[in-house]
């Protein structure tokens, strides 16, 4: 049974909207969030990130950040400024990108649900990340970023959510991106009836936002151990997240480069690579299905399947296209045992396109990489029904949430 609640969002006045919503924190590094953030000083980056306005020097998970966090979001609710809804509500968040569109409802979940695993998983964190958006969190007294949460969609919860839109949107804007972001308070009226047909639920998953969702774990133990009158009703005790039905999802692939072949020379590499999957030239720089990879190595698209030699997996996780390319090319060929923390792999997130990898190997930056085929939302709720974890950077999931549209307060 899942517990989903209607809160007091704090949000921007509607003129400004558009100039406080910005990308996620963590789809940006330093630089390129100090320059989205460069001339618009009302930018939800400048508390999500708020070491763009430090010295480039300073450790950005040092207490300075965090207490530079807070100022900018005291200034941030006076400027902008950001308000607080007198009475708890949900929110239907809607995102346009092209012509994929997908439709949830931003409230707040409990904490005590994503403990137990009401609330299911598919990823490991890192705790450098967590200690930081725990940090965050608890300095700030704010979850400033949803998480993203999905679940077999719910034909009650459907129709109320249409019935909403169908009246004058709060927000509605384009952002720099191309992505269209449109956001309807929902009437109170439909709170009971969300909140009944959610309980029914028996599991909800966590598509993006596992970090943000163990720091508002940690910051909820945080605030409990500090707080004497603890008595489970407070806002710490939940967190906020966007729910999704499944079926309007959709994941783009998760792409690799390996930035050393190790001293081998090309025919050991490919000898290497053969010994697990056949090798063929290639125009498409796209996997045409499941269980086919595509490398591109010396500008030359290869497609590869695995052989023989390739055993079907013990586990759901072990039969992804990921795990065969991490465990029997990765690993064997360039010993790379720890994906999370090996310096010779990195992740290319989908929505930067195949060319991105042609671009890191055509500059010697990367000698070889591997497009991947995109999992299914279905793969992603069978791994979690299984309990079991996917390999690092198996997902990827656009359009993005904007931060800064709904904050929710501990």
């Amino acid at each position: 049974m899942a517990v989903i609640r209607p809160f007091k969002a704090i949000r921007p006045s509607k003129d400004v909207a558009h100039l406080v919503a910005s990308v996620p924190y963590d789809v940006v590094n330093r630089e390129e969030a100090a320059e989205l953030a460069k001339n618009t000083p009302l930018s939800f980056l400048r508390i999500t990130r708020s070491e763009v306005e430090l010295d480039s020097g300073i450790d950005p998970y040092s207490p300075e950040v965090y207490k530079k966090a807070k100022e900018n979001y005291i200034r941030l609710k006076n400027e902008a400024p950001l308000n607080q809804d007198e009475t708890p509500h949900f929110y239907v968040y809607k995102l346009v990108m092209g012509e994929q569109e997908q439709v949830g409802i931003a409230a707040t979940f409990s904490v005590e649900d994503y403990n137990s695993d009401v609330i299911l998983k598919h990823e490991k964190t890192r705790k450098v990340k967590e200690d930081d958006r725990t940090n965050h969190i608890v300095t700030s007294e704010a979850q400033t970023g949803a998480v993203f949460l999905t679940y077999k969609g719910v034909k009650e919860v459907n129709e109320v959510v249409n019935k909403t839109m169908e009246a004058e949107p709060e927000y509605d804007f384009t952002a720099p991106d191309g992505v269209k972001h449109i956001v309807w308070v929902m009437p109170e009226d439909y709170n009971d009836i969300v909140a009944f047909e959610i309980e029914k639920v028996k599991n909800l998953y966590i598509a993006d936002g596992h970090h943000r969702a163990a720091s508002a774990a940690r910051s909820q133990k945080v605030k409990m151990d500090n707080n004497p009158e603890h008595n489970g009703t407070e806002e710490y005790n939940y967190f906020l997240a966007v729910l999704f039905p499944a079926e309007e999802l959709a994941i783009m692939p998760y792409n690799r480069v390996v930035y050393s072949l190790q001293g081998a020379t090309k025919d050991l590499f490919f000898k290497r690579v053969k010994e697990n999957f056949s090798v063929e030239e290639t125009v498409s720089a796209n996997p045409p299905e499941r269980r086919t990879i595509c490398m591109y190595f010396e500008k030359q698209w290869y497609l590869l399947k695995p052989t023989s030699s390739v055993k079907p997996g013990e586990s759901v996780g072990d039969n992804l296209d990921v795990s065969i390319l991490q465990n029997y090319l990765l690993q064997p060929v360039f010993g790379i045992e720890d994906p999370r923390t090996d310096n010779n792999v990195d992740f290319i997130g989908g929505i930067r396109g195949t060319q991105e990898l042609e671009k890191l190997v055509d500059s010697g930056k990367a000698a070889v990489a591997f497009s991947m085929y995109p999992l299914s939302v279905d793969d992603l709720i069978n791994i979690s029904d299984a309990g079991e974890i996917m390999p690092p950077k198996s997902t990827w999931f656009e359009p993005k949430l904007r931060d800064g549209l709904v904050v929710h307060e501990i």
